[in-house]
């Protein structure tokens, strides 16, 4: 991650090494795409590790962290021209259990919202962040989230069809 030869701040190490694995988390569901989610929360904590001796404490490096993860995955979104086109559908062997489907059947249904909708039923929902918070993420006002948050639900229901029962659990 660092060039051998540049020390980390002191904490970095420590911060990266234990959010990692929560910050990847994020970025798989708001990307839906297991590389693209590597790059996302590689130039999140390069730009954190930029920024460390300006950060206060792990609990602003953390809401930091999270804001550029945002920030980085919905400008990707707003600039994506990309001429990727996929060359063909790889079958994936199904996981054993119910709980695998359920689990691809929502990240089918959350790969069919707009990209602000969907960070912010991730933040809301799986982040199990408030309103407010996820406003102030978003640089929002918490009624844009609550409008956002209705509509991406709505459209979650008609996109999981028969299984809406699963979004009123």
């Amino acid at each position: 991650m660092t060039d051998p030869g540049v020390d980390p701040p002191a904490g970095f190490r420590e911060f990266a090494s234990a959010r990692a694995t929560q910050l990847f988390r994020l970025a798989f569901l708001l990307c839906n795409d297991w590389h693209e989610a590597e790059d996302l929360v590689q130039t999140t904590l390069t730009k954190v590790f930029v920024s460390w001796g300006r950060l206060r404490g792990i609990s602003s490096a953390d809401s930091y962290a999270r804001k550029v993860m945002l920030n980085a995955f919905l400008s990707q979104r707003r600039l994506k021209r990309s001429g990727e086109l996929p060359t063909a559908d790889f079958q994936d062997l199904p996981a054993p259990g119910a709980d695998a489907d359920l689990r691809m059947t929502l990240l089918t249904a959350l790969r069919g919202l707009p990209p602000r909708t969907r960070a912010v039923v991730v933040l809301r929902y799986v982040e199990d962040r408030s309103v407010e918070s996820v406003a102030t993420l978003m640089n929002a006002t918490p009624a844009a989230v609550k409008s956002l948050n209705t509509r991406g639900l709505a459209q979650l229901r008609e996109l999981l069809g028969a299984d809406q029962d699963l979004l009123r659990s």
